[in-house]
């Protein structure tokens, strides 16, 4: 039996998620019918609606259901800076391709502003973007809440003062952080964030973008002025229901986050012993509680990858594949890891249901595929 430690990639669906989607499978209707089945279904988002208004800090009418995090991002930054009239798009070196590349297509001038070495966005750089810009511009700047890769927290609320005072906007792609830490749009202050269910044990294809009172969104997805105009299309009742349960488990399973800390600094001080030489990625900045990025020298990612699944344990890589090649992350690239070393790092990311001993199992094997290596290199 495998075990399963990729739950930044997706987490397993939960059973509160799963009931309350399979109550909407059985009693059909369209939330934009009139009949009395049509007004099931809307109840059932207006009740999703308030949940995750009430857990995210925001007014319900404020959110909006997406198709999921990519969606809610992509409407984020095209629709902030439409509406708003920005002139500007600053995106922080580490973000998520679905921002990187939604803030190339936007036709703005886009600045990608540079990370330390522990994966947090230099303000120092970016404040001397800003003092560069006339009084007349409106800059966006998109920063993710946690980095998905290596877990490190970004100083949300320190950027969101510095974009206001330069009468600018800010989104927050808190799809990793959600669940994982406390994420509140009051808190933090900013215009938008964006979240998905599936990093929670929800569905897959089901997002949410959360809009402080009052911002400016164009839509980006016309049709019939579901979502209060901001997402046209039939929304996925049974995927919202889903999403709206996983978020009342994920909020209650916070408590756990110390205890999953643990587990996950056990792990890592397991892997030291065996590599020393090997590379905690953001092991110096605070981190997601669950999360762990290491980059081992002459162990490439993909041959750890092909090794654990060999032996049964699901994990993922700081790196990505195309047409079977594996090349460095954008992440570790920022980061200032050499090629080499970018090229080998994983992410081991645990759940609540994780336990000690599955993760010295994994250590076992992973050190055992370590030691392989590490014979071919000395023979």
């Amino acid at each position: 039996m495998s075990t399963y430690l990729d739950y930044n990639a997706t987490a397993p669906l939960r059973a509160e998620a799963r009931a309350a989607m399979l109550a909407c499978f059985d009693a059909p209707g369209n939330p934009s019918s009139v009949h009395g089945a049509g007004r099931r279904a809307s109840s059932q988002i207006a009740k999703a609606r308030k949940i995750l208004g009430y857990t995210l800090g925001a007014h319900p009418p404020d959110l909006v259901f997406t198709s999921g995090g990519t969606e809610a991002n992509n409407l984020a930054l095209l629709g902030l800076a439409k509406a708003n009239n920005c002139t500007h798009i600053y995106v922080s070196a580490v973000e998520h391709s679905c921002i990187r590349q939604a803030a190339m297509a936007s036709g703005l001038p886009v600045e990608f502003i540079p990370v330390t070495a522990n994966g947090v966005i230099d303000l120092d750089v970016l404040q001397m973007h800003l003092d560069d810009l006339s009084h007349e511009a409106c800059p966006l700047l998109a920063l993710m809440a946690a980095n998905n890769e290596t877990g490190v927290i970004q100083p949300v609320q320190k950027a969101t003062r510095m974009m206001y005072t330069a009468n600018g906007h800010i989104h927050v792609d808190a799809v990793q952080a959600f669940g994982k830490m406390p994420v509140n749009l009051a808190v933090m202050g900013v215009d938008s964030l964006a979240v998905s269910a599936h990093k929670i044990g929800g569905p897959m294809g089901v997002g949410a973008l959360v809009l402080t009172h009052g911002t400016k969104l164009a839509p980006m997805v016309f049709g019939g002025g579901q979502e209060s105009g901001y997402r046209g299309g039939t929304e996925n009742v049974p995927g919202i229901a889903g999403f709206a349960a996983a978020t009342e488990a994920a909020i209650k399973d916070l408590d756990a986050c110390d205890s999953i800390e643990m587990l996950r600094d056990h792990v890592q001080t397991r892997l030291l012993d065996i590599a020393p030489d090997a590379l905690v990625v953001g092991g110096d900045a605070p981190r997601l509680c669950n999360t762990l990025c290491l980059a081992t020298p002459g162990f490439t990612a993909d041959t750890q990858l092909m090794a654990m699944d060999i032996a049964g344990f699901s994990i993922s890589s700081g790196s990505a594949c195309s047409s079977g090649k594996v090349r460095a992350s954008v992440v570790m690239l920022a980061m200032n890891l050499p090629g080499d070393l970018a090229s080998c790092a994983v992410r081991i990311s645990l759940g609540k249901n994780t336990t000690r001993d599955e993760l010295d199992a994994f250590a076992d094997a992973w050190g055992e595929a370590y030691g392989r290596i590490a014979l071919k290199e000395s023979a």
